[in-house]
C-alpha cells in the first residue's frame, strides 16, 4: 500500500488557500465605457480593439497597485504615462498575451495612457482587456478639448529615433512615435492627437514608386481604419480636429523620376477630401526635415501654389509650415532619419508657427 505524506498534503492545502487570493484579479474588457481610445480603432468585434497607427492610445483611470493588458500576442511597443511618473516604454510579446504595464504602485487612484509607438508594420495589434487588482475599478477619463490630426510618413511615425546612428537599420524597437515632433507638440498644447501615418507613404507615390504613382498612397488609404484594409472605413464623426497637419512629399520626391504635376494634383485632391470631412478645420501643410535640394524646392513651390489657390478660392484656413532640414549637427536616427534632438528642434518650430495660426498657447 502506498504511504501518504500527510505533512506535504496538509501544506499543499494551506498553500492553495494562501496563493489563490493573490492570483485573483478584475478583468475589464476592451468594450468597457470606462476605457477611452484616441486614434483609428476597429471595434467591430466584441471585446476586441484593433489598430495599426502609431500614436493610437488607450486611456483610463484605475484603482489598485498594478495593471496589465491582455493583447494579441504580437510584437509592439508602447509608451506608458501613469500619473506624474516619467513616461517609459514596454513591449508586448509574440508569445505572451499578457503585457505588464505597472506594478508596485501606491494604493489609490491612477491615471493611465498607453500609447502605441511602433508602426507594427507587419503586425496587427489587438487589445482585449485590462487586468486589475482584485476589487479594483476603472473610471473614464475626460477627453481634451484641443484636437489635432497628424497625417504623414516615417517622420511623423518617429522612425528609428532611438537608434545609435544613421547607419543603424530600422526596427520597431528603435522607433518611438512618442519622441516625434507631432507627439511632442500635442503634449505641449495639451491636445488629443489622431495619427494617420506610415513610413514610405506619399501623396501620390510611395518611396521609390513608379513615376505614374503608387497604389496605397495616402489618398488611397486615408479613409480606411486599418491602413490597407479597404473593407472597414473610418467614421469621421468620431474625432473632429480643430487642426489637421499634413507632412507628405518626402517620399514622392525621394527618388528620380517623379511627376511634379501629379504631386500638385495629389495635394489638390487630398485637400478636397479633408475639407469634405473637416469643413471648419485649419489645414496645415508641412515640409519635413528630410527634404533638401531640388526635392525641397519642388515641394515648397507645390505647397505654396496649392495654398495660394485654396485662398484664392475662398478657403482662408489653409496654411504652411516649413521645418528646418536636418544637416547632421543634431545627429541622425536610423537610415538617416531625424534624431530625437532633431525632432525637438522641429517641434519648437512647429509649435511656434501653430501658435500664430491658431492662437493657442503651449503649456507652461
Amino acid at each position: 500500500m502506498r504511504q501518504v505524506n500527510y505533512k506535504n498534503w496538509i501544506v499543499g492545502i494551506v498553500l492553495s488557500f494562501v496563493v489563490q487570493p493573490i492570483m485573483a484579479y478584475e478583468r475589464v474588457s476592451a468594450n468597457s465605457k470606462d476605457i477611452v481610445y484616441t486614434g483609428r480603432i476597429d471595434n467591430s468585434t466584441p471585446t476586441t480593439v484593433k489598430y495599426v497607427y502609431p500614436g493610437t492610445s488607450i486611456s483610463t483611470t484605475f484603482t489598485g497597485t498594478s495593471i496589465k493588458a491582455v493583447m494579441k500576442p504580437a510584437e509592439a511597443y508602447y509608451m506608458v504615462e501613469i500619473d506624474n511618473i516619467p513616461a517609459y516604454k514596454v513591449a508586448s510579446s509574440k508569445k505572451d498575451s499578457v503585457l505588464t504595464i505597472a506594478t508596485d504602485l501606491a494604493e489609490g487612484k491612477h491615471s493611465l495612457k498607453l500609447m502605441l509607438v511602433s508602426e507594427s508594420y507587419h503586425q496587427r495589434p489587438e487589445f482585449h482587456a485590462f487586468l486589475l487588482d482584485d476589487g479594483a475599478t476603472l473610471k473614464k477619463t475626460k477627453m481634451l478639448k484641443r484636437k489635432i490630426e497628424f497625417i504623414g510618413n516615417s517622420i511623423t511615425c518617429g522612425y528609428g529615433v532611438e537608434a545609435e546612428s544613421a547607419r543603424s537599420r530600422f526596427s520597431d524597437s528603435n522607433s518611438n512615435h512618442y519622441y516625434s515632433y507631432p507627439a511632442i507638440a500635442a503634449r505641449a498644447f495639451n491636445a488629443e492627437a489622431m495619427v494617420v501615418a506610415r513610413s514610405g507613404i506619399g501623396i501620390y507615390r510611395n518611396y521609390n514608386g513608379p513615376k505614374k504613382g503608387s497604389k496605397d498612397n495616402m489618398r488611397d488609404v486615408y479613409e480606411n481604419i486599418l491602413y490597407t484594409d479597404y473593407s472597414n472605413k473610418w467614421n469621421f464623426s468620431n474625432f473632429t480636429p480643430q487642426v489637421v497637419c499634413v507632412n507628405l512629399g518626402t517620399n514622392d520626391t525621394s527618388t528620380e523620376p517623379y511627376d511634379a504635376m501629379l504631386i500638385i494634383q495629389g495635394y489638390q485632391e487630398f485637400l478636397k477630401t479633408l475639407r469634405s470631412h473637416y469643413p471648419k478645420a485649419k489645414i496645415v501643410f508641412v515640409t519635413g526635415s528630410m527634404l533638401n535640394g531640388k526635392s525641397l524646392e519642388d515641394v515648397t513651390t507645390i505647397l505654396d501654389l496649392v495654398v495660394a489657390e485654396a485662398k484664392a478660392n475662398g478657403d482662408k484656413n489653409v496654411f504652411r509650415i516649413d521645418l528646418t532640414p536636418s544637416d547632421g549637427s543634431l545627429g541622425y536616427g536610423a537610415d538617416w532619419h531625424p534624431s530625437i534632438a532633431q525632432n525637438i528642434k522641429s517641434s519648437e518650430e512647429f509649435i511656434s508657427a501653430l501658435e500664430e495660426i491658431t492662437g493657442w498657447k503651449r503649456k507652461k
